[in-house]
């Protein structure tokens, strides 16, 4: 009873009305900062801006890791270049938020546990799922530190379901060398579950650390699982629904970086499928995405969501 009582399952979040900016930090789910974007027009971050009258400012970036010290990616890490030019804006007046009406979104894991980094192994080698969390939560302490108030975390979805670390895979231009498909798939399944897990409990840890702080885990796992398992309530395009395949396949020679066969689905074809490429969410799909954290923001109920403080 007493842990029952210690958990803050009264909480209610943001109210309606209340958020007119949000923030973003992530990887290639989420960089709005060029189009077309990796899944194939707009990100996420522009449809939920458009759907909410947000004023968006998109600092994630593509490629991107949580930390290059942990996982190492020549792009714009949250912790070595988002973050810093955050705080750059804010300290030099170009980015002036009220603390109130502004949400921060993080959505950051798919690089670190992915194919050159700790799925194939690290170039730190003593880099754990443990340390890539983590940082998931130092970004936001940082934030915290720097006057931020509202925050969404996302987890990470089920890479395992991508058609990259399927068992079903075959080369392709996120990786084309010799693998095992069905190893690469049951411990990219055991990573997300694991570092999902690691998360939540990792949140619920710092919510005492973070007074007046409004925190929502957003369950994308949940979310694009349900969209695996249930397509016809979510995709709507005049081709037969497609999970298993992606809208820009390119189909490679094994060890050869030339793609030998490509196929891409056009029109409105490209809204039947999950997936805009072996690694991607389709535009269809960021288009549910960017629904549900729209109502997040506005401070409507959201099954995929739990306001934690």
């Amino acid at each position: 009873m007493l842990l029952a009582l210690a958990r803050p399952s009264w909480a209610a979040g943001v109210a309606p009305g209340q958020i007119k900016n949000f923030v973003t930090f992530g990887d290639s789910y989420t960089d709005s900062s060029y189009y077309p974007t990796a899944d194939g027009g707009y990100a996420w971050p522009t449809w939920a801006a458009m759907y909410g009258n947000f004023s968006l400012y998109g600092f994630a970036r593509s490629g991107a890791t949580c930390s290059n010290i942990l996982t190492y990616r020549p792009y714009p890490p949250i912790l070595g270049w988002q973050i810093p030019a955050y705080m750059n804006e804010t300290r030099n007046g170009t980015l002036e938020l009220n603390p109130e009406e502004t949400m921060y979104t993080i959505w950051i894991g798919t690089n670190d546990l992915g194919a050159n980094a700790l799925l194939t192994g690290s170039d730190a080698p003593t880099t754990s799922i443990v340390e890539v969390r983590q940082c998931a939560i130092d970004v936001m302490n940082k934030l915290y530190e720097s006057g931020a108030r509202n925050f969404i975390m996302q987890n990470i979805l089920p890479l395992d379901l991508t058609i990259l670390y399927s068992n079903y895979s075959y080369p392709n231009r996120y990786w084309y060398a010799e693998r095992n498909t069905t190893e690469w798939n049951v411990f990219m399944k055991e990573l997300v579950r694991a570092g999902n897990e690691i998360t939540s409990l990792m949140l619920e840890a710092a919510i005492p650390k973070l007074p007046g702080a409004h925190i929502a885990s957003f369950d994308s796992y949940g979310l694009f699982t349900d969209m695996y398992n249930n397509p016809q309530n979510y995709l709507n395009g005049t081709a037969p629904y497609s999970v298993t395949s992606c809208i820009n396949s390119c189909v490679y020679t094994l060890d050869n970086a030339t793609a030998s066969t490509c196929t891409v689905a056009t029109g409105t074809d490209a809204d039947s499928f999950l997936w805009y490429d072996e690694l991607h969410p389709s535009q269809q799909s960021d288009r549910i995405v960017a629904r549900e954290i729209t109502a997040v923001m506005k401070g409507e109920y959201n099954q995929w969501t739990t306001w934690l403080s």
